[in-house]
């Protein structure tokens, strides 16, 4: 078996791994701040928002300082310390004392966060150019696998063992996939013999001088905006649709549904982008999540919902691998790491507002209101695509 396909397969299972722990505590996290003595609905919205979005701030900061590290010793190396680290900060979560001390691991765990980013650098940069979208269609295929498990299994969970357990066996999960990201995966990679020190702000304006890149970079910070901005509060949707029976497993099926169809999708995606072109890839899964995001505000039964969120994932399935093949075939030789770092600051930072707006949304307006949200900020992105992506690469391929 060729390197390239070593690596990506066991990643894939790494991926799943990783993604299975993380996900066994998204539908529950509100829940769990009730737990934690948050009892009001009002700040029960906004506490959710926060802390589902501040892990995401200290990524945003640090995510150029891991690409450059990358760039200099390894991506290998970047997706050993982020699943380590998140291995110990999430078994701390689970002593969490209240909302402010969940508040500081979540911060905290957005510090030395990334497996997933780093593992998309190191399979696009060890891949041949012309398989990359296939390669991380499939990667994408192996995380939503994960998201399928993990809110499923963490929803069954929770009703048996309790919220806190959860937290102990998405840290043993985290571990386990970074010791088989050492022992099995192998890097193709030489360190640069000279490099000139650069600053961060010096390395953006390099790598934004290459177009499209700076609008690939609003779209994908568009995408999780939109998409992620609604996660967090599903639950609370989904106890109001459910009538507060079994409310955690419900949620649970809500969020696997759109990562079942994810899991259908992206290989297929992948592959057709490497055909066709990933641009186009990407500006048709933006219509259609766009299109499906508006029914899910009128949506008066469960079920609803639930095949509404399948449709979504169906177009998720050709976003973010799209981004990040365009990224790929775009980057500067020997600033590829550093091109997917400032990605992943624009993807943190959608992350991370996203459930900071949609938490103050739905304390506003009602949980309805953030799928409205969500459809007009795709259409944005469609605009951007076609108006700016589209017609750049264009001219750059005449």
């Amino acid at each position: 078996m060729k390197g390239w396909k070593k690596n990506l397969y066991i990643l894939v299972v790494s991926q799943f791994t990783v993604m299975a722990a993380m996900t066994m505590i998204i539908p529950f996290l509100p829940l769990y701040l009730q737990e934690l003595g948050v009892t009001d609905p009002k700040a029960l919205n906004i506490w959710a928002g926060l802390i589902f979005g501040i892990n995401f701030l200290s990524a945003f900061i640090v995510s150029p300082l891991w690409g450059k590290l990358a760039d200099r010793h390894g991506r290998r190396l970047m997706v050993l310390r982020s699943g380590f680290g998140m291995s110990i900060v999430m078994i701390l979560m689970g002593f969490a004392t209240g909302p402010w001390s969940l508040f500081f691991f979540r911060l905290l765990n957005g510090t030395i966060s990334g497996f997933i980013p780093a593992s998309i650098a190191l399979v696009s940069t060890n891949t041949p150019k012309q398989h990359v979208g296939y390669a991380l269609g499939i990667l994408q295929a192996g995380a939503v696998a994960g998201g399928i498990c993990g809110p499923l299994f963490g929803g069954l969970m929770a009703e048996i063992f309790g919220f806190r357990t959860i937290f102990n066996i998405t840290g043993i999960g985290l571990a386990i996939a970074a010791l088989t990201v050492l022992f099995f995966v192998k890097e193709d990679f030489n360190p640069p013999v000279k490099e000139e020190k650069t600053s961060t702000w010096q390395d953006f304006k390099k790598i934004a001088s290459v177009q499209p890149i700076p609008f690939i970079y609003v779209v994908v910070f568009i995408i999780q905006f939109a998409l992620i901005g609604v996660n967090p509060l599903v639950s609370l949707f989904v106890e109001e649709l459910s009538g507060g029976v079994n409310s955690a497993f419900f949620a649970g099926l809500a969020v696997s549904s759109m990562g079942f169809a994810n899991m259908l999708a992206s290989p297929g995606l992948g592959k057709l982008s490497d055909k066709k072109g990933a641009q186009y890839v990407l500006i048709i899964s933006l219509v259609g999540a766009a299109f499906f995001s508006i029914p899910q505000a009128f949506v008066s039964e469960l079920w609803q919902l639930i095949v509404m969120r399948f449709f979504i994932g169906l177009c998720l399935g050709g976003l973010l691998p799209a981004a990040n093949t365009l990224i790929r075939q775009l980057a500067p030789e020997g600033m590829e790491s550093r091109t997917y770092g400032f990605s992943n600051s624009f993807l943190f930072l959608g992350s991370m507002l996203g459930p900071i707006v949609g938490g103050g949304i739905a304390a506003a307006l009602g949980i309805q209101g953030l799928f409205l949200l969500s459809s007009i900020m795709l259409l944005i992105a469609v605009a951007v695509m076609h108006n700016q992506v589209i017609p750049r690469l264009r001219d750059g391929n005449n």
